[in-house]
């Protein structure tokens, strides 16, 4: 979703009522009533498969935590940014692993039969910085093309490593090993083939695990040559393409995702090969995120070093293609996992690289500055399931002159950012806010903001700015602004924003007190509180907390640490993840 170009826009999202911590943040200008209506009506569609993960994965033989949460180690630490130590394992002339820098690889679009189109390609790529190129080869016409391929691009000077993309084709595979540094085998269809769902029910495990034996015997002779020729191979599940196998016996599910990929990594491990690394790709960042982090717990679990391959299948083009990628990758190299990456778009391979690119570059500079926190012991969290967290909502009071139960919607809040610049322009910021027009006066529906937040509010001598605040206001819609901005120059009805590190002070101090006109108050968390300053949000009226963390904190590490605190504490105020941005394209794409 785009950000107004307005300096520093304050990016705003909600995880009050139901609606999913991580959804689609609502900023300043340019927003639109689409937009808004979609956050709203979004929810997080692996859910239910989730949650059958989560069952899958009871009884699995992990120690269960004394409040009956699953705690395994899945990265070196919560609480800061550390690189999972790997293994070095060698694709070509590249090492991966984490005593290396992370690699950046894409993929190519061309017919692989054309040998030209194709060595073009790929040397573009190289040119744009990929470290390795992954190509498709469906049938053994591709096969054949890619002898030809490697041997061009030798001659050209370019020894970048080819991945070969292997589906239903063990034959195919064994032929263009001899020729790529690296196969890519699919688990889900290597052996399986398609999935035929009314063949495979199984009884008890002996059936299940008797199949076992097919795969091996199938495998077993790619394994021994890539031993033999020294390639790499990247055992790599997708969740869109598990076996029926897995999928009548462990369902669609992250935990199916691993047992499969463990199944096939068994056997290299029993030819004494080791040249290969994992990955858990989906098209939804939490499965996928889910995916991996599960797979690394149960490689801690059996001391395995194995690398991993980030990535997102499908994630699209423009901005929602690396949106998804960031959110996905992102969450995971801050975890310290991850060796190599691609971010998938569907666009020309080379416009890969530059987001695949500051994705590393971030990963790299988290674990080497190690961002984090001070250490804190976490016992809430279940990586096992993404629960949508249940925040409280406002309750009306019966001194109340206005209804503000309305400052959060229990389906989904929408806070929108809006500046003194979009008050000039009444009108028009209505429409972008989503409230309906009738002869120039707004109204409130279903697509509308619940809440704007304002740095600064216009003056009482600016007239025209009152009235458009005061025109929302009566239909509904809250306006928060910080305390000591309201102390200066009232708004009536407004909502107090004050830090909570302050708000707590006071209460010890024998109470805070609201600026004149104030009717509520909420309070901002930069990540920096101690536990006590948490703590007292138990006994607060605050309606909703601000998560806007303090410059040169961790983010993910601070934020991780608030949560566990306010469950620790049983505190279940509404948090709004707040993040000022000049600009969204800075983080992913030149402006």
């Amino acid at each position: 979703m785009r950000l107004g170009q307005a300096p520093a826009a304050e990016s705003l999202c909600s995880t009050s009522g139901r609606f999913a911590c991580g959804s689609a943040p609502l900023a300043a200008a340019p927003f639109s009533a689409r937009q808004i209506r979609r956050a709203r009506k979004s929810t997080v569609g692996p859910q239910a498969v989730l949650q059958a993960t989560e069952q899958a994965t009871q009884g699995s033989g992990k120690k269960a935590s004394q409040n009956g949460l699953l705690h395994p180690q899945y990265c070196e630490s919560v609480y800061k940014s550390l690189r999972r130590p790997t293994r070095t394992i060698e694709v070509g002339n590249v090492k991966v692993g984490s005593q290396h820098p992370i690699a950046l690889q894409t993929m190519t679009t061309t017919d692989t039969r054309n040998v030209q189109a194709t060595v073009d390609q790929v040397k573009k790529c190289a040119d744009s910085g990929a470290n390795m190129v992954r190509i498709t080869v469906q049938g053994k016409q591709e096969a054949t093309a890619c002898y030809k391929i490697r041997e061009q691009l030798f001659k050209d000077g370019y020894d970048v490593p080819l991945v070969a993309d292997i589906h239903f084709q063990p034959v195919v595979a064994s032929m263009v090993a001899e020729c790529f540094e690296k196969i890519r085998v699919n688990p889900g269809n290597f052996v399986d083939g398609r999935k035929r769902f009314d063949e495979k029910v199984y009884d008890d495990d002996s059936q299940f695990k008797q199949e076992q034996e097919h795969i091996r015997e199938v495998f077993t002779p790619l394994v021994e040559k890539c031993k033999r020729l020294n390639r790499a191979m990247r055992i790599g599940t997708n969740h869109g393409s598990l076996s029926a196998r897995i999928l009548s016996y462990y369902g669609d599910t992250p935990r199916g995702m691993v047992e499969s990929a463990f199944e096939f990594a068994n056997i290299c491990r029993d030819v004494d090969y080791h040249n290969f690394l994992f990955s858990m790709k989906a098209s939804n960042p939490l499965v996928m995120v889910q995916a991996y982090r599960l797979l690394a717990e149960e490689m801690y679990s059996n001391g395995w070093d194995y690398p991993l391959h980030l990535g997102v299948t499908e994630a699209g083009e423009g901005e929602d293609g690396r949106l998804k990628s960031a959110i996905g990758i992102g969450s995971l190299l801050m975890d310290g996992l991850g060796d190599t990456i691609r971010v998938s778009l569907t666009e020309d391979p080379e416009f890969e690289l530059e987001p695949c690119r500051l994705l590393a570059s971030l990963g790299t500079q988290a674990a080497q500055e190690q961002w984090g926190v001070d250490p804190f012991d976490e016992k809430h969290r279940d990586t096992h399931s993404f629960a949508k967290r249940v925040g409280r909502l406002p309750e009306q009071q019966e001194n109340d002159d206005v209804d503000y139960r309305g400052l959060l919607h229990r389906d989904g809040s929408v806070v929108s950012a809006v500046t003194l610049q979009d008050l000039e322009a009444p009108e028009q910021m209505y429409w972008k806010l989503g409230a309906k027009m009738v002869v120039g006066m707004p109204f409130k529906d279903q697509a509308t903001s619940d809440t704007l937040y304002m740095p600064q509010i216009p003056p009482s001598s600016d007239k025209t700015g009152r009235r458009a605040l005061k025109r929302l206001q009566e239909v509904g819609v809250h306006v928060m602004a910080p305390a000591n901005v309201l102390a200066k120059d009232p708004l009536p009805q407004a909502v107090a924003v004050q830090p909570l590190r302050e708000v707590a002070t006071a209460s010890r101090n024998g109470g805070h007190s609201l600026p004149a006109g104030a009717g509520r108050f909420a309070v901002t968390i930069d990540g920096t509180e101690t536990e006590e300053e948490v703590a007292s949000l138990k006994k607060s009226d605050a309606v909703m907390a601000l998560l806007e963390i303090a410059p040169g904190v961790s983010r993910v590490h601070a934020s991780r640490r608030i949560f566990e605190l306010l469950q620790r504490h049983q505190i279940d105020i509404s948090v709004i993840h707040f993040r000022r941005l000049a600009c969204l394209h800075c983080c992913l794409m030149p402006c």
